[in-house]
């Protein structure tokens, strides 16, 4: 379950950072609007591999906590992402939209990295 859900977050949290890196070299605000939107998908995902990894973590699966742990921090940066940006202009992206967009990506594909490379038996 957790190849299912994790697919989704490591590819649109990257795909939200290249739109950004994209908007802050042409100022075409769609590019913002599209980051704005993978941001929130990928977020919708994280939320449900977050809430599959604390109930194998309180199964006692191993491995599964460290995911929880990992996952719960892309929720709460990618969240944090989303509310910049929601800012108007250029506001929405700058610096610090951009310093989020990277630790959502590497979050994502740390997760995705934990996810992935568990022993077959451990997760199913």
């Amino acid at each position: 379950m957790h190849g299912i859900l994790l697919a989704f977050p490591v590819a649109l949290f990257p795909g939200a950072l290249l739109a950004d890196v994209t908007y802050l070299n042409s100022s075409e605000m769609q590019w913002s609007n599209f980051a704005s939107w993978l941001i929130a998908g990928g977020l919708v995902f994280a939320g449900l591999a977050l809430a599959w990894a604390l109930i194998r973590a309180f199964l006692g699966r191993p491995g599964s906590r460290w995911l929880a742990v990992i996952l719960a921090g892309l929720f709460l940066f990618g969240l944090i992402n989303a509310f910049q940006h929601s800012h108007d202009g250029w506001s929405s992206v700058g610096t610090t939209g951009l310093a989020l967009s990277v630790i959502s990506t590497m979050l994502a594909l740390a997760a995705g990295w934990i996810g992935y490379t568990m022993p077959k038996e451990v997760r199913a």
